[in-house]
């Protein structure tokens, strides 16, 4: 059987339901509609994937665009995902070179905003660029997050605790990408948190190379103002001494501008290793106050996964 029928049988049953995955390789697109579903792997070696890109038809013959790549989008709340790897395939390195797909961004994972306290815990999820677009209250519990480009982002409340974050080599890359892009908006407090992360990379990422990340104005919304927090987090030697960088977006008067770390609200607290700096204009440390204010229970608005 496959999942995706699976996940429609659990659609004529009442919740919660669990699915339990044996291992495999399964190709599928996968839409998760079914609120308060668990998507559990038996043993080790569930791999979800599929290989969809922004610049690819989809079978309606329109460009895929980024959201719809996604390999599993969850489209309803309390959904938990536990022991599984979601991957998009979409050969990116090649890609840069040829720029034959048009829009090389394909997520592996999209939690829409239509879903809410989202569980996911012990996964692999795993791209290039815009690995995990995450637009509703997610938490993430020891995962391995992979990719190169923007590749965790959204306008989310989403915890991520003691997972290891890992910049991708692309051969012949200078810059070895961003992190995380938040487009939260003005008015939320918290977005992108990442505490007690390892920050890592694959082997062959130069030191030096990777931004923690630039704040995202998406679709040039003047009322988007991106926050994301390190806290505690260990940072390998990678990750560029100035911390954050700026990024472009278009404003409602059709004029281009720039986002600025000193803009936004990006910060740090409590990192260490190689790749850790000191205070800067664009790497901003929280106060031993501020992070205070960080506690699980204010980022997930009182949600307890």
């Amino acid at each position: 059987m496959t999942i995706d029928a699976a996940l429609r049988q659990a659609s004529l049953l009442p919740a919660p339901v669990v699915i339990a995955v044996e291992p495999g390789i399964y190709r599928e697109k996968l839409h998760v509609t079914v609120p308060g579903v668990t998507l559990v792997a038996t043993r080790p070696g569930v791999v979800i994937v599929n290989g969809a890109a922004a610049g690819h038809r989809s079978p309606d013959g329109r460009p895929w665009g980024t959201g719809r790549t996604a390999t599993l989008t969850i489209d309803a709340p309390d959904v938990t995902l536990r022991g599984l790897t979601i991957r998009n395939d979409f050969d990116y390195i090649a890609d840069t070179v040829s720029q034959a797909s048009g829009g090389a961004q394909a997520v592996a994972l999209m939690i829409a905003r239509t879903a809410d306290r989202v569980l996911v815990e012990n996964c692999g999820i795993e791209g290039y660029q815009d690995t995990l677009y995450v637009n509703a209250r997610a938490a993430f519990r020891r995962c391995r997050i992979v990719g190169g480009v923007d590749f965790i982002f959204g306008n989310a409340a989403a915890l991520f605790r003691h997972c290891d974050i890992v910049t991708r080599y692309v051969p012949n890359a200078i810059d070895s990408g961003f992190i995380a892009a938040p487009s939260t908006l003005a008015t939320d407090r918290f977005g992108l948190v990442f505490d007690r992360c390892h920050v890592t990379r694959e082997a062959g990422v130069p030191d030096g190379s990777t931004w923690l990340g630039r704040p995202w104005r998406a679709g040039g919304n003047m009322a988007i103002l991106g926050t994301a927090a390190f806290l505690r987090c260990r940072l390998d030697g990678h990750i560029k001494a100035a911390g954050w960088t700026e990024m472009g977006f278009t404003d409602p008067a059709g004029v281009r501008r720039m986002l600025t770390p000193q803009e936004a609200r990006l910060f740090e607290w409590g990192s260490r290793g190689p790749g850790a700096a000191p205070a800067a204009p664009t790497r901003r440390m929280l106060s031993d106050a501020e992070a205070a204010g960080y506690t699980p229970d204010a980022i997930l608005q009182g949600w307890v996964p």
